[in-house]
């Protein structure tokens, strides 16, 4: 069967990493999580001093410092599943958090930020066999993507996934502060002037608000199925 690249995009708290690691195990693909990659920029810029008290980041000193940032993904034994890694520490549980979310979006607007981690997805994309996902896979990493998934679900739908998922991990967690957060980080990825959110013309929508995982899992296998036999 021959390789593909598997793009999918779509707004935060879909499930979209969870979806694409799945199938990228399932078929025996490459996974990378780019949304990952952006909060790791996050975490380097947030421990560098980067944002001001109204959370505004200096976009001129982070562009400065981007080639001190290393970004490495490793597999994890316990997990099967890879760990991000920013010059060379683990930041798998720190980039998850609400701190970290809280201020990726306005880091991800930054075009030299964009510029340098569109060229690396691009080239761990070079052979195929990867399934990707994030913002602008489809519409811009990725535009002659084989196939093309957009992931959406309603903002209270995906704030209630967040919130369970933090709570699963121990970590403190507030519904109404992080369906806040959903709604901006929509706002901000649909509105930004580089790579905004969008829906690619040749994208196959998949939302997700009421199905099961196994359903999602089907759905998923289907169309991989499809895309691959043409």
């Amino acid at each position: 069967m021959k390789k593909i690249i598997i793009a999918i995009d779509g707004y935060s708290s879909c499930g979209k990493s969870t979806m694409a690691k799945d199938l990228a195990r399932e078929v025996g693909y490459i996974y990378v999580d780019t949304g990952a990659m952006y909060r790791a920029v996050t975490l380097f810029a947030m421990r560098g001093g980067m944002f001001d008290a109204d959370g505004n980041i200096d976009s001129a000193r982070l562009e400065q410092a981007l080639p001190e940032v290393n970004i490495s993904f490793r597999l994890n034994e316990e997990t099967s599943r890879p760990d991000t890694y920013l010059n060379g520490e683990c930041v798998e549980g720190v980039i998850r958090g609400l701190e970290v979310s809280s201020r990726v979006s306005p880091v991800a607007a930054v075009p030299a930020v964009r510029a340098k981690l569109v060229a690396e997805q691009q080239k761990m994309g070079r052979d195929k066999g990867i399934v990707m996902d994030g913002r602008d896979i489809g519409t811009v990493v990725f535009p002659d993507a084989e196939l093309k998934i957009f992931v959406t679900a309603s903002a209270e739908v995906r704030a209630q996934r967040r919130y369970d998922e933090l709570k699963a991990k121990g970590m403190p967690a507030d519904f109404d502060d992080i369906l806040k957060n959903v709604k901006e980080r929509d706002y901000i990825d649909s509105h930004r002037a580089t790579s905004p959110l969008r829906k690619a013309d040749d994208a196959v929508e998949l939302d997700n608000s009421h199905m099961t995982i196994a359903e999602q899992k089907q759905w998923l296998m289907d169309r991989f199925r499809e895309a691959c036999a043409h």
